[in-house]
């Protein structure tokens, strides 16, 4: 590896940072979307039992929103159960996009790598072709230099690839898993809200 990293020349830095980068990025997104980290499973449950008991008081909701993300949404869905429909809706949804905002950090900056690591592995072939032309000269050229610009152009263009395409899938798969993530985001905290409106209302709804 060392010896790849010293015929790659020092265009391959900016490539190795950006792969650590990247490979942390990758590894922190996998274990902060965990699903039972974002949406435990029975806790839904759970806090429609804790309503029925009436042990819904401001304590019980401030735990329950420290606990998950799911908490944070069915905490605010508590918190307003008694104002009009429309102003529940609207202060759900701004926890909501919260939520989303925090799900969706530094996935963005996976699409940013996929993009610019391509470009910096084709800096690195620029500088190789440059040591290229240098080695050659009118007396003729120079053996060491032409493959040292060879491998450097190579090296890099191979690293910023390697580097782009496990970016690329991280990123979409991401993405997904935090599309999906809010989908069961939204629908538990719909479950709750026709819950909480039958309780008021003392009716049952279809």
């Amino acid at each position: 590896m060392l010896s790849i990293i010293r015929e790659a020349g020092w265009p391959i830095w900016p490539l190795l940072i950006t792969s650590v980068l990247c490979v942390g990025l990758i590894v922190e997104r996998l274990l902060s979307l965990r699903h039972k980290l974002i949406v435990p499973h029975g806790l839904p449950d759970q806090v429609m039992e804790m309503q029925r008991n009436g042990q819904d008081g401001p304590e019980a909701l401030t735990r329950l929103e420290q606990h998950s993300p799911l908490g944070r949404i069915l905490a605010e869905v508590l918190r307003q159960r008694h104002e009009p429909r429309h102003v529940q809706r609207a202060a759900v949804e701004d926890v909501g996009r919260a939520v989303a905002h925090d799900l969706n950090r530094y996935i963005p900056a996976l699409g940013t790598i996929a993009v610019i690591a391509p470009l910096l592995g084709l800096f690195g072939t620029v500088i190789g072709m440059i040591e290229i032309f240098a080695s050659y000269t009118p007396a003729g050229g120079d053996p060491a230099q032409l493959a040292r610009g060879i491998s450097i152009a190579l090296y890099n263009t191979a690293f910023g690839i390697l580097i782009a395409i496990p970016a690329m899938i991280a990123h979409r798969y991401l993405r997904t898993r935090v599309d999906n993530l809010l989908n069961a985001l939204e629908q538990a905290a719909a479950r709750l809200a026709r819950a909480t409106n039958t309780l008021a209302t003392g009716r049952v709804q279809p």
